[in-house]
């Protein structure tokens, strides 16, 4: 893991990796498993699955970035300016934690036997990450360090967007102009449209596809 968070000011990226559908598969397994889910004090084989894909989204980012939290079906990690990865390091290493995730739910596929309807649906899980570029602030709140700002608001609003049906793809990255310009990225070729914002205005935007 990298270096933990210390209190401050800071200028950085802002990275949110996003598992599309996590929300509706635990929920459907939850009802179609509703009389043995937590039978004998178990943890149902999809919240392990779940968990297994959060963690390893984690172990890919952090390092480069740092791992602020895990937010239910999301990450959410800082990368400082100066330490945080660039230009191709950055491409690299989004699309290493794509290719790891994607092999994770192969992985599931080959050892978990339930065939039922809600059980099927893991494969049509996805993955989706927002970066944005910006301010934040490192504070220490109780026990717990929050990184907090407009900026990561910002991020985090972006998170409800029309990329995927911009690229074609449930799996995307959606970068912030802001972003392309300090993680100095060459996305010439990429679709470019402004995003709208709750409470303020649209926001000039860049996406990618993944695993095309």
């Amino acid at each position: 893991m990298s270096t933990a968070l210390t209190s401050g000011k800071y200028s950085g990226t802002i990275l949110l990796a996003d598992i599309s559908g996590y929300t509706v598969f635990l929920e459907d397994v939850r009802l179609e498993h509703a009389d043995d889910s937590f039978a004998d004090g178990q943890i149902p084989y999809a919240y392990g699955l779940m968990s297994n894909l959060l963690g390893g989204i984690a172990e890919r980012v952090d390092p480069p970035f740092t791992l602020v939290k895990f937010e239910g079906d999301a990450v959410f990690a800082v990368g400082e300016d100066g330490v945080g990865p660039k230009g191709s390091n950055l491409v690299s290493c989004i699309t290493g934690c794509y290719d790891d995730f994607m092999g994770r739910l192969d992985e599931a596929g080959l050892t978990w036997t339930c065939t039922c309807d809600a059980c099927e649906v893991k494969q049509t899980l996805d993955l989706k990450f927002v970066l944005h570029h910006g301010n934040y602030i490192v504070q220490a709140i109780g026990t717990h360090v929050e990184v907090l700002g407009p900026d990561i608001t910002v991020a985090h609003r972006l998170l409800k967007n029309s990329a995927a049906s911009q690229v074609g793809s449930p799996a995307y990255v959606l970068f912030t102009e802001a972003a392309e310009t300090a993680l100095d990225l060459d996305l010439d070729d990429a679709m470019r449209f402004a995003e709208p914002i709750e409470g303020a205005e649209p926001i000039a935007t860049v996406a990618i596809p993944l695993g095309t």
